[in-house]
């Protein structure tokens, strides 16, 4: 790099602030300042990169002609799922969460930020009630991170070291919530029935112990599949360990919530609740429990409550134990809590409020009926066989193409010459599927759309 051009995107690029940053730190050189960081991480030549610009307007237009190369889920009929969800997103949701006092609100205080904490009270407290639970967290950062903190709350909770994770839940949550909490705990995996998706009870029953702290499982599960959750429930509270449930919310208005089947601790992630898929999702993800005090006080998060004022009929919106977090203990909090995902939950709040608690049955209601059309329909197709048959499911389902001679990855690219977007390929993360695909049904898609699918299918699968 140049080290006497000035950059107009990168901070502190004038020669004259690096020097000063650098006599602050009392280091000669930039090499020097970066000395604790060992050799072998370091790159020691600069970065391939290509010429600068310069030229606002050449930047801009370069960067628009890279976005012009994406295809979005608005151009194309698109049955990806797999986490990130094509769900109608209200007009309301974007005009709310676009004002200035929501949109640039990133940590304030109660005495200079009021109406982001009285959102964030008013989003806790409908998702409260969807989930019929007392206690509901700030957004964290997405379900992933959701899931991962709840484990670690359980074995903070239990004095145990072990979770049992059900193999069914998404490959990239499960690899997070690896990497996040095994300095402390030790997953462990438990199968699933190749029949019917669903958790083997069997092998749960076999390593439920006393060193497990919790059970972790979806409900639906990543194929989509239905789990019985008191079932679950019975057998991982009879060995004194908690159920730890992730849901999506959006599925809330048919399915009974977990919390009424035994979980001690809830979990998902709230994309469906009016945000944009975004190549890739606005994400926040939420954490619920009964109020109970011990484990209430193992959430790292903030907990937003409602308390009366000096002024009669006013009230404040603040933290409830607040000595939990990282916020006040520091190094000694429960975990480190950073970048949460407040404006998304202020949002979720908008759509919650929109829809109200019949909007979330309708919408329960139409996906479930779009579902069961789908697999009807898809049935017919030869070469074509639907995984785990007998088993209920919401908005996704896997199709089994074994039969077809076809990769799912040529099958994907095929019907992409179509202008539709299949299913997420299953063959790498779960082998033991074949050529397998996940794909998701949602209120946005029609019975014609449906209809679309199924025959480029039959029309792929039969030339």
């Amino acid at each position: 790099m140049n080290k006497t051009k000035v950059y107009p995107y990168i901070p502190n690029s004038v020669p004259a602030v690096k020097a000063a940053m650098l006599a602050a730190t009392g280091a000669a050189s930039v090499d020097e300042f970066y000395a604790d960081i060992p050799a072998a991480l370091r790159l020691p030549r600069p970065l391939n990169l290509p010429a600068p610009m310069l030229s606002e307007a050449r930047l801009k237009r370069h960067v628009q002609g890279l976005l012009a190369r994406n295809t979005h889920c608005g151009e194309v009929l698109s049955f990806l799922g797999g986490g990130c969800y094509q769900h109608h997103v209200p007009a309301l949701c974007d005009e709310i969460n676009g004002r200035s006092e929501f949109l640039t609100a990133y940590a304030g205080e109660p005495y200079d930020d009021h109406g982001r904490f009285q959102a964030l009270w008013e989003y806790c407290s409908m998702m409260g009630e969807l989930l019929n639970l007392d206690v509901v967290s700030v957004p964290t950062y997405d379900g992933h991170q959701a899931a991962a903190t709840a484990c670690c709350m359980a074995a903070r909770h239990t004095g145990r070291r072990q979770v049992l994770v059900a193999a069914n839940v998404n490959p990239d949550k499960r690899s997070h919530m690896q990497t996040y909490g095994r300095s402390e705990i030790e997953f462990i995996e438990v199968a699933f029935d190749a029949a019917s998706g669903l958790v083997d009870r069997v092998d749960l029953q076999a390593k439920l112990g006393p060193q497990v702290a919790a059970f972790y499982v979806d409900i639906p599960n990543y194929f989509g599949g239905i789990d019985e959750g008191a079932a679950l429930a019975k057998l991982v509270q009879d060995a004194g360990a908690l159920l730890v449930v992730g849901v999506d919310p959006s599925s809330l208005g048919v399915l009974t919530p977990p919390g009424d089947y035994g979980a001690a601790i809830v979990c998902g992630d709230i994309q469906p609740l009016g945000m944009h898929m975004s190549y890739g999702g606005g994400h926040g993800g939420f954490i619920a429990s009964r109020d109970d005090e011990a484990l209430v006080l193992q959430y790292p998060s903030r907990l937003f409550g409602i308390a009366p004022t000096s002024v009669p009929g006013q009230y404040g919106f603040g933290d409830v134990a607040y000595h939990r977090t990282s916020f006040d203990k520091r190094e000694n909090g429960n975990e480190f809590v950073g970048t949460a995902a407040a404006l998304w939950g202020i949002t979720a709040g908008v759509y919650l409020a929109s829809m109200g608690p019949q909007g979330m049955v309708e919408l329960g209601e139409g996906i479930l009926r779009r579902v069961a059309y789908a697999r009807q329909q898809l049935a017919s197709v030869p070469g074509l066989r639907l995984a785990h048959a007998g088993t209920a499911h919401f908005k996704e389902f896997v199709l089994d193409f074994n039969a077809s001679g076809l990769s799912v990855a040529q099958i994907n690219a095929a019907l992409r010459q179509r202008g539709i977007f299949g299913g997420h390929d299953l063959s790498a993360a779960f082998p033991a599927l074949g050529q397998s695909a996940l794909y998701a049904f949602t209120e946005l898609h029609s019975q014609a759309d449906i209809d679309a699918l199924v025959t480029a299918l039959r029309e792929l699968l039969t030339q």
